[in-house]
């Protein structure tokens, strides 16, 4: 949009809005926001920031928690959802200093500006483009509680199966498993969705398309058209907000939990990934496997070899884990193969063209904080071609077989990824060399990031569930 004070000023005055909403993302990958009346945005607010506590984000201890937000007037858009005009912008995150602040080096976005910078200094390429599949579920009501002497979930919807009986419900439920696709009338959201849609798309999010999911009780996903590393990573941000909020205001709730009904298909977050250096695109080659060049299968190589630590990134939350197991068309072993879906990485048999060629990764989910996750999946392939990985040497595949049915020999064959939390954050202490390459992930994030997730993952471990008392409490 604008790129100056005097642009954006001017803006607000023909828009006729009275506030600037400026959005910065904790270590765990949520929005918070700090607003201003707009007369008091001025070049000093893009000079010297704004400050804020950084260890109420997780970014720093209490003693040392100065920090300035300092936003970026190219992602200001007018936000949909408030009363009063009100304009938003992200942007970055300083440290102070002297003479000058300098940026944040553990901030999320300041990670994936570094990995770029990191990609273009290595010459392997000068842009990596991702495009991700956002799956998430609507429901009309969602309610949870966790107390010493109890605990519970519930979540409904109108087009679950299990409302087949209620007296004044239409008989246009959907069956488990049975939303992949489905249409009008039993595709109750989708004016929702073509409302998320138009929404992205003001806030110049392209979208690809949109569909109702597998998952019968209202499991939906958008996909977006690709975009550089850190536009993308803010483009996400939006993308969750303007769903959750659209979904807000159709009397509705969504989530990004990967994993909220037993027995449903899970929602991930699969990452379409490509490579262009001089404005060409490098993954292609008519006569490698499945017409991808070496750059490409180094790239899948670095991904496979470092899978299980990228975990711990893009997979980071406890519940995470129960969508990652056989038969819901989400990964659990390690390899690559054209068209699988049981596969983490699909090479998708339609992309023919050289600028089509690319790959998907199929593990990540919405959970995750999106600038590390899709910093992370960089930096893995960059490794991969800078140490020139063949994944089919490294016996990774290509698996072009059912990986959900495998025989006990092949189980002990092809390794699996990990089956929790705990099992990824075990494999990142082990490996995270290739993260830290460059500077990209400070040693300090890195250790912070599995000191936050390790205290969750016991804290989640220790809490009874619902599930144990019916299994355990007449033992």
């Amino acid at each position: 949009m604008a790129k100056t004070v005097q642009e954006i000023l001017a803006f607000c005055q023909e828009n006729g809005v009275r506030m600037i909403d400026f959005k910065t993302v904790d270590l765990q990958g949520r929005w918070h926001h700090i607003t201003i009346p707009a007369e008091r945005f001025c070049e000093d607010t893009l000079r010297h920031g704004i400050g804020f506590d950084g260890s109420n984000f997780g970014y720093a201890s209490v003693e040392k928690s100065d920090m300035v937000f300092v936003p970026d007037p190219d992602s200001a858009c007018l936000d949909p959802f408030t009363a009063v005009p009100t304009l938003s912008m992200t942007g970055d995150v300083q440290v102070i200093d002297l003479p000058e602040n300098r940026r944040f080096d553990q901030y999320a976005r300041s990670v994936t500006q570094r990995a770029e910078e990191y990609m273009r200094e290595s010459g392997i390429a000068d842009k990596m483009v991702v495009g991700p599949e956002f799956e998430f579920y609507v429901f009309d009501r969602a309610s949870f509680e966790t107390a010493p002497n109890h605990a519970s979930f519930q979540v409904d919807t109108a087009q679950a199966e299990w409302n087949t009986g209620d007296p004044a419900g239409k008989g246009y439920q959907m069956g488990r498993h049975d939303g992949y696709h489905a249409a009008l009338p039993q595709d109750i959201t989708f004016d929702l969705r073509n409302e998320i849609c138009l929404r992205m798309a003001d806030w110049g999010v392209a979208v690809k398309y949109h569909h109702h999911e597998v998952g019968g009780p209202g499991q939906l996903e958008v996909e977006v058209e690709p975009e550089s590393l850190t536009e993308m990573a803010d483009k996400t941000m939006v993308a969750k907000y303007l769903i959750k909020n659209c979904a807000a205001r159709a009397g509705k709730t969504a989530t990004f939990m990967p994993k909220p009904i037993y027995g449903e298909a899970g929602s991930g977050m699969h990452v379409h990934i490509w490579l262009w250096k001089d404005g060409e695109p490098l993954f292609y080659n008519p006569n490698g496997y499945s017409s991808l060049s070496d750059t490409a299968l180094y790239f899948i190589g670095g991904l496979l070899k470092h899978a299980a630590s990228l975990c711990a990134i893009t997979n980071p939350s406890t519940n995470s884990f129960k969508r990652l197991v056989p038969g819901f068309e989400a990964p659990v072993t390690i390899g690559y193969a054209t068209a699988n879906r049981s596969s983490i990485i699909r090479i998708p048999a339609y992309a023919k063209t050289p600028a089509q060629k690319r790959f998907e990764l199929r593990n990540p989910d919405a959970t995750c904080n999106p600038y590390y996750a899709y910093a992370a999946i960089l930096m893995a392939g960059l490794d991969g071609i800078q140490n020139r990985i063949d994944p089919h040497a490294s016996g990774w595949g290509p698996y072009d077989f059912n990986l959900f049915q495998l025989s006990e020999e092949d189980k002990k064959r092809i390794q699996a990824l990990p089956k929790s939390l705990g099992e990824a954050l075990d494999a990142l202490e082990q490996d995270h060399a290739y993260l830290t390459a460059g500077g990209v992930f400070p040693e300090q994030l890195i250790q912070n990031w599995i000191k936050l997730k390790r205290a969750e993952d016991e804290e989640m471990a220790r809490i009874p569930s619902p599930a144990e008392f019916k299994r355990y409490y007449t033992l």
